[in-house]
């Protein structure tokens, strides 16, 4: 009886405390009703620019890691027991082929972690995906200065490897006890060469690094070229994709025909409009996959599982960064005068409020740094500016929201709280040798 009481009470404040926020709402004043717009902005935009170009090809890249690579080959390179060297040297350098942004890299995660890989690689990967950014790092330099662009490339490299392996042993019995079980699985048998796996990841990560390929400042040289080329490269990867699935993965020809021929009439009817071509061919994959039996059904299984889990969490923490901090250019609740004045200087105050800041803001790949930009022009110190550079494109609030799903409240905390003492550590320190 005495446990039922506690539960009902339980609910009654729950109830109590919901009418009172509600009863309270400051609905009507200027700077709650622009955070709801900008909340929902943000949302929108999000969903126009990421779900479709990004998270969708990222989804099915994660699907396929747990379907198609064996678990034996994951915890031969990434495994608890993996060679040290090999196993964060293949994490560390991810991002340097995956131009990806805080959240799309959350399925691939996903994916390696429940395959079996360390915890140490594992979450190398994840800091690594977007922190280690080519075009991110050039961009930095370009605009930012040479100094900030090495030192984030410097920093972000030697982050992953130094977060991957403080997890490791701060949770080291877990891992030994994975390492023990990992041991002890027999080999899974190779339905095919690891080659024709490699050239069918290869053909995903094109299409999803080319599609999202960002149009550079300049009307000339090689980054130019590349993005005025972006769609014709990525339709070329979509026709071999087609045939390797056909080829080597049992789909069958037909099905890749019916997906095929929506795709190109889009893509000749609305020269202007890719994404709509993009959109049909995935939908297309999507159904093709789903009616179909084998290892093509159980890839779209695991792949609408990853989307299921994930995407509503990240588009909720979409909307609470858009409330709180708003768009770049744009006020949420928190005032950007605020943000400007906090970050000022070289002190630790600074730092850690910089990299806080940039541990819960959503960056999308390569806003950063047009958003640093403008907060040094209003006073914002040099080292503050790396420390947002190291944890703002590597964490946000809707990927902490999933990676607390995948790991758990521990393991998410211990990563997070990594990623802003070393980055305000890192900050502190370039402050001091290159000055305010």
């Amino acid at each position: 009886m005495t446990s039922d009481w506690r539960k009902e009470g339980k609910i009654l404040a729950l109830i109590a405390g919901v009418f009172i926020v509600c009863f309270h709402l400051p609905v009507g004043t200027p700077r709650f009703d622009n955070a709801v717009m900008e909340s929902l902005h943000l949302v929108r935009w999000y969903a126009r620019e990421h779900v479709l170009l990004c998270l969708i090809p990222a989804f099915f890249i994660a699907g396929a890691i747990s379907v198609f690579v064996s678990q034996a080959s994951v915890m031969k390179y990434l495994g608890a027991s993996a060679p040290k060297v090999l196993a964060y040297g293949v994490a560390s350098v991810s991002g340097t082929i995956l131009a990806v942004c805080s959240c799309t890299v959350l399925p691939l995660f996903t994916g390696i972690w429940r395959m079996g890989a360390g915890l140490g690689p594992a979450t190398a990967f994840l800091y690594s995906g977007p922190a280690i950014n080519v075009l991110a790092i050039v961009l930095t330099a370009r605009v930012l200065g040479p100094e900030l662009g090495i030192a984030r490339a410097v920093g972000a490299v030697g982050f992953s490897v130094v977060i991957g392996l403080l997890m490791h042993l701060i949770f080291r019995r877990e891992e030994q006890e994975k390492a023990a079980v990992q041991a002890a699985m027999p080999d899974a048998e190779v339905p095919r060469p690891l080659w024709q796996n490699a050239v069918h990841f290869a053909l995903m990560v094109a299409i999803l690094v080319f599609a999202n390929w960002g149009k550079p400042a300049g009307e000339s040289g090689l980054w130019h070229s590349m993005y005025s080329a972006k769609w014709a490269v990525t339709a070329l990867c979509a026709v071999g994709f087609g045939g390797v699935l056909t080829l080597w993965f049992g789909l069958p020809w037909r099905k890749t025909v019916l997906v095929a021929l929506p795709t190109v009439l889009l893509a000749l009817l609305f020269p202007d409009h890719p994404e709509l071509a993009f959109a049909a061919g995935f939908v297309g994959l999507s159904v093709a996959t789903a009616t179909s039996g084998g290892e093509m059904g159980e890839w779209f299984g695991v792949t609408w599982g990853f989307a299921k889990q994930i995407l509503p969490l990240l588009l909720l923490g979409v909307l609470v960064a858009g409330a709180l901090l708003g768009r770049p250019g744009q006020e949420g609740l928190i005032p950007n005068a605020w943000v400007a004045w906090a970050v000022g200087g070289n002190s630790l105050a600074a730092n850690f409020l910089a990299a806080l800041l940039g541990a819960f803001m959503y960056f999308a790949t390569l806003t950063e740094v047009p958003i640093i930009q403008g907060l040094i022009g209003s006073g914002m110190g040099k080292g503050p500016a790396l420390a947002l550079l190291l944890a703002g494109p590597a964490l946000s609030l809707p990927s902490m929201l999933v990676i607390y799903s995948v790991m758990g409240f521990k393991k998410t905390f211990v990563f997070c709280s990594l990623v802003v003492v070393l980055s305000t550590a890192a900050g502190m320190i370039f402050g001091a040798l290159v000055g305010v």
